[in-house]
This record gives C-alpha cells, structure tokens and sequence, in this order.
C-alpha cells in the first residue's frame, strides 16, 4: 500500500469524483454537497429504521482524513460546505461510502460537458 496516496485515492471511482468536484463552479459544489448531506443523511436514517449494526471503527485512513480536515490541508477543506459533506460520508460504511462516490463520478461525468 503506498502511503503516500490520499485516502480516497485508494478507489478509482472515489479520486475521479473529487477531481471531477474539484473542477465544477462554486454554485455547483455547494449544491453537490448538499446532495451528498441529504443522500447521506437518509442512509443513516434507514440503517436506525433496519437496526443495522455500525461499526465501532471508521478506519485508520478516515481517522487521518478527519485529523486533516482540522489542519485544513486538503482543497476542499478550504470549502465548509464541501467539508461538512465529505465528513458526514466519511462516517458511513464503507459500503455505502463507495456507492455515494460512485453515484457521484457517474453524474458528474454525464454532465461534465454541460
């Protein structure tokens, strides 16, 4: 494992969205992020309702991840909406995190030329 990459580096469709998110307008970032608030939200609604067990760990990669966020390193950590967004999926498991970036690469690729 190269310790170098980023931890959404580790899943080609995860680097892809953040690079397509990267390259969007302000007024799309914050809408994007409020999509991802709201998906993420109601994923976490249906696992209480299923009682689905969480796991007691999130991870080495994302407990870095969120020790970053604080030192505000990465790009969109310069961006509240966007953090506040990213730190609310980073939260899920990972499961569903992937299927959330995944959804994401697909929609921002398909309107990219837009």
């Amino acid at each position: 494992m190269n310790m170098n990459k980023r931890w959404y580096d580790k899943h080609e469709g995860t680097g892809k969205a953040f690079k397509l998110l990267r390259n969007r307008d302000f007024k799309s970032q914050y809408q994007i992020a409020q999509d991802i608030i709201s998906i993420a939200g109601a994923i976490k609604t249906a696992h209480r309702e299923e009682n689905i067990e969480q796991p007691v760990s999130i991870g080495l990669d994302r407990v870095l991840g969120l020790y970053q966020a604080s030192n505000m390193r990465r790009w969109y950590d310069k961006y509240p909406y966007l953090n506040q967004a990213i730190l609310t999926i980073s939260t899920l498991p990972e499961e569903d995190y992937l299927n959330i970036m995944e959804g994401l690469c697909d929609s921002l690729s398909a309107t990219q030329g837009m």
